[in-house]
């Protein structure tokens, strides 16, 4: 074997070793990261359910309030805070300044939040709400046909998911929440800290 082709069998090698371990998934939440965030379960996040293994990712499409279609390989690399709400749902209208505050406090390169109004019809509606209470800091989402919602198997509403940074939801609160509390930054700090330790 010549010395040249050599080479190039060694750099052939080394490329795909690098292009492998770059692509190498995140990990799955071990027992005791599950146990954290059990611990971590406090105040309005008693009723968060930390699932024993992550769920596969929706790929269902929405949009934004431009009318661009947006998917969770968007926020590939952030663990997301994904809420389902509607205008006519109390619950839902109830907790969206504290989703906003939230958002504003945390979300960044590690962490994002998503709010995606389920409200049939146009994007109207929602943009109304959000201009009624003062949104600053959530993107106005939309998702008119519930298509992501039912492919997320959410039947009543506000249910809020928290998807790792592939998407893949690792937890689900059924019901409202004050998502700028103390027990609930915790937790999502948690959460960022846990994923981003295999992260690629």
């Amino acid at each position: 074997m010549s010395r040249s082709f050599a080479s190039l069998a060694l750099a052939a090698l080394l490329y795909g070793a690098i292009g492998l371990t770059a692509n190498v998934p995140a990990a799955d939440l071990t027992a005791g990261d599950r146990a954290d965030l059990e611990y971590l379960r406090r105040g309005d996040l008693a009723k968060l359910v930390v699932h024993d293994a992550p769920k596969p990712r929706v790929d269902a499409r929405f949009g934004d309030a431009e009318g661009n279609a947006v998917s969770l390989t968007d926020f590939a690399g952030k663990v997301v805070l994904l809420n389902f709400w509607a205008t006519w749902c109390p619950p839902c209208r109830a907790e969206m300044p504290s989703i906003d505050r939230l958002a504003g406090r945390m979300a960044g390169d590690d962490f994002a939040v998503l709010a995606v109004a389920t409200d049939r019809g146009g994007i109207e509606r929602p943009a109304q709400f959000f201009a009624e209470i003062g949104v600053k800091h959530l993107a106005l989402m939309h998702d008119p046909g519930g298509r992501m919602m039912i492919r997320a198997g959410v039947l009543g509403l506000p249910v809020t998911l928290i998807l790792d940074r592939e998407g893949r939801e690792i937890a689900r609160l059924i019901g409202d929440a004050e998502w700028d509390s103390p027990e609930a930054r915790a937790l999502l700090r948690r959460v960022i800290e846990i994923t981003g330790q295999d992260w690629a």
